[in-house]
């Protein structure tokens, strides 16, 4: 599926390359220092390309998907000025042109000087456009909110109230390294949670054991009255095979800092509320949520962890208290959130919803797996709070 999803996107670069060469064309200074050079006017509308194309050697995804961005939005602004243009009228249209004969026809050096410089009206607002988007988006993804929920139970809690800090999809070595995300649970720290759970994707094919040591250092000094617990993404155990440390060398190191890593596990916490650890929906043979839920007791509060929000039906049906995931990146970017709503790929993409009495919340994930933007979307740690009624 990422092959096909990376080669799409690839030809989708190319034929953007292409569209936006005959773009930067059309600006007024690059006419009017080109002049009557044709060769020349292809040259200078190259070098934005040549940038572009520095950039792809360096960070292949993210100048890919500036490039796609870019060229579909100028497409659909051009269509859009055309359209504009064809509601003005044609007699309008012709009058334009005439005059623009006429002016080309006097000769005169300065009518030639002012259309070398008339604006590219629809090529400016374009870039304007573009510029704004991804800073935006940069600002998003790299800078981290909190997010609040309040629910409420008629369970016994054993307590007025549970306090449960929620974050997945750390993807470490993407928007911060180890010390980055030492002082981000410093920031949880200070909320005060009765726990911290972590919804799969902790680290990536990308993250180093330097950093991922200085993580779980970092997890081993958080301060909370129930600790620690781990499910596992679909990254966490890596893909690829080229990072210096192995998936067993992050266990034993999540073991090591007191992290309960739980793999379709129970656990019962302080004899109060549930735990359940599920292991990741891209394992095969993992344990389906019926044959788990019948052997916690139906009285006591059930969290579940599950990183992938695609199970939402069993498990209401099971009756699970709460399920926290993430997995989604809030939809990462507005695009891509729309498509993944058209085509159902998640039960939700992002946010809070309840089904029977089950609570479900998707984070949209404390950092972000390769792509450096977020727009329609942020990077955000949970805070949830359990009320007993």
């Amino acid at each position: 599926m990422w092959g096909f999803i990376f080669g799409g996107m690839l030809v989708l670069a190319i034929l953007g390359v292409i569209y936006l060469w005959t773009r930067f064309k059309k600006f007024g200074i690059v006419k009017k220092l080109a002049g009557e050079k044709k060769w020349l006017l292809n040259v200078l509308a190259m070098i934005p390309l040549l940038i572009f194309g520095i950039c792809f050697a360096l960070d292949y995804v993210n100048t890919g998907i500036v490039l796609v961005h870019m060229s579909v939005y100028w497409a659909l602004a051009e269509l859009i000025a055309a359209l504009i243009r064809k509601l003005r009228g044609k007699k309008e249209a012709a009058e334009t042109d005439q005059t623009e004969e006429t002016k080309k026809a006097s000769g005169k050096d300065e009518a030639a000087g002012k259309k070398g410089f008339q604006p590219y009206i629809v090529g400016i607002l374009v870039l304007c456009f573009e510029l704004s988007y991804f800073s935006v988006g940069w600002v998003l993804d790299h800078h981290v909110w909190k997010k609040e929920y309040q629910l409420t139970t008629e369970k016994n809690l054993g307590m007025e109230k549970l306090r449960i800090a929620l974050i997945a999809d750390s993807h470490v070595g993407t928007t911060f390294d180890g010390e980055g995300f030492a002082r981000h649970l410093k920031t949880i720290e200070a909320e005060n949670p009765d726990v911290l759970v972590i919804s799969g994707d902790f680290v990536d094919d990308d993250t180093s054991k330097e950093d991922m040591y200085r993580c779980c250092l970092a997890l081993a000094g958080f301060q909370c009255k129930y600790g620690v617990y781990f499910v596992y993404g679909n990254h966490d155990k890596g893909y690829f095979n080229y990072r210096n440390f192995t998936a067993e060398e992050l266990k034993n190191a999540l073991d090591a800092a007191g992290v309960q890593v739980m793999q379709d596990e129970v656990q019962l916490v302080d004899g109060k509320f549930y735990i359940v650890g599920r292991q990741d929906k891209s394992v095969r043979d993992r344990i389906s949520i019926d044959k788990i839920m019948p052997l916690l007791d139906p009285s006591k509060y059930a969290i579940v962890l599950d990183h992938q929000p695609t199970d939402y039906d069993a498990e209401a049906a099971a009756g699970a208290d709460l399920v926290l995931s993430g997995h989604t990146h809030g939809g990462q970017m507005l695009e891509i959130n729309m498509v993944g709503a058209l085509i159902g790929a998640n039960d939700r993409t992002y946010g809070m919803e309840t089904r029977d009495k089950t609570d479900f919340i998707v984070t949209s994930g404390i950092s972000d797996w390769r792509i450096k933007f977020k727009t329609g979307t942020s990077s955000e740690y949970c805070i949830i709070e359990v009320v007993q009624k």
